[in-house]
């Protein structure tokens, strides 16, 4: 059994910081180090353009965690090295500093948090295994809802940037799209996938998206932008439409539906666009739901929606599931029953 100083002296410190920086890209189904290097600027870029540095090192610091905890966990090696022990956790450390003041107690909780997703991902993972799909970014979901949930209670969980708790009133207010700013609207639909409101952000994240896969940086803006124009059609908050929180969980969809569990084509891509649609009505939905519990969706629309429209895993004739396009360890989650 290695240990985990044998497993990182066995990469060096280089090898390590790749397999950092694709926890990072991992986020959006991307085992590239240069995307995810550019997710991490983006992610900098934008927490300190809002005067919000601690999201920035909270994502720092819950990739680090989440990634060291599958080494001391003794996890497949595979795993770690397309960076699938650190994509919930990046994701965890957004989150915190987000809706969590900033406590000693709130950063030692995040590191928690972080370690969390690592055994629950696996956990899901082997119960989702025999309908070959896996968890996605579920694990951050669940672990971080605990905890903000928690925070209600545990006052050393400082819950002061939480949205209040009330009870769902008429949430329209008769979404308007303004083409001028349709750009930046797009950009920021894609940015909040790491809970981050800046365009620039979400450009560097289209960049790296672009590095990796063009198909993916293509899906990306499709997923924003058909978020935005059926948002907007159905009149949804205005005000949420601009800030890009009916874009990210749709901008997920897109990738998965379009770019990773089917082959491009034209009966893909009619899925994927329908898939889009129905995670724009599941957000919508879901903060309805959550509202009274002042709670986040986070990326749950994403991950019901897509789990929805891959566990049929229709043949979608030439468009049947593209195992070539997997990662060996993606393999290993679903193909095996």
């Amino acid at each position: 059994m290695n240990t985990m100083t044998e497993k990182l002296s066995d990469r060096g410190l280089f090898g390590y910081l790749k397999i950092l920086l694709r926890g990072s890209g991992q986020v959006m189904f991307q085992g590239n180090a240069w995307t995810g290097l550019l997710f991490l600027i983006g992610i900098f870029w934008g927490a300190y353009a809002s005067h919000t540095p601690a999201v920035a090192w909270g994502a720092l610091l819950g990739l680090m965690v989440s990634t060291a905890t599958g080494y001391i966990l003794n996890l497949p090696d595979e795993d770690g090295r397309q960076g699938l022990w650190g994509f919930n956790g990046i994701l965890v450390g957004c989150a915190f500093p987000t809706f969590l003041g900033n406590t000693i107690w709130v950063w030692l909780s995040l590191a928690l948090c972080a370690a969390l997703t690592v055994w629950v991902r696996e956990g899901l993972n082997n119960v989702m295994k025999p309908w070959k799909v896996n968890s996605f970014t579920f694990p951050f979901v669940v672990s971080t809802w605990l905890f903000l949930l928690a925070a209600r209670a545990m006052h050393g969980l400082d819950a002061t940037n939480m949205a209040t708790p009330m009870l769902p009133e008429h949430l329209t207010t008769g979404g308007v799209l303004y083409i001028d700013q349709a750009l930046q609207y797009l950009l920021r639909g894609t940015s909040q996938v790491f809970l981050i409101d800046s365009w620039v952000t979400g450009l560097l994240f289209i960049i790296g998206l672009l590095i990796a896969s063009r198909w993916a940086a293509l899906w990306a803006i499709i997923g924003s932008a058909l978020a935005i124009v059926t948002a907007s059609v159905l009149s949804a908050s205005g005000h949420s439409i601009a800030h890009g929180l009916y874009g990210f969980s749709p901008v997920l969809t897109a990738i998965a539906l379009a770019t990773v569990f089917y082959r491009p084509c034209w009966r893909s891509a009619l899925w994927a666009l329908i898939g889009i649609i129905i995670t724009v009505v599941s957000q919508a939905a879901m903060n309805v739901m959550f509202e009274p519990l002042g709670l986040a969706t986070l990326t749950a629309p994403f991950c019901i929606t897509t789990w929805a429209f891959l566990l049929p895993m229709f043949k979608l004739d030439e468009a049947k599931p593209d195992h070539s396009n997997w990662t060996p360890a993606l393999k290993r989650h679903l193909q095996k029953k």
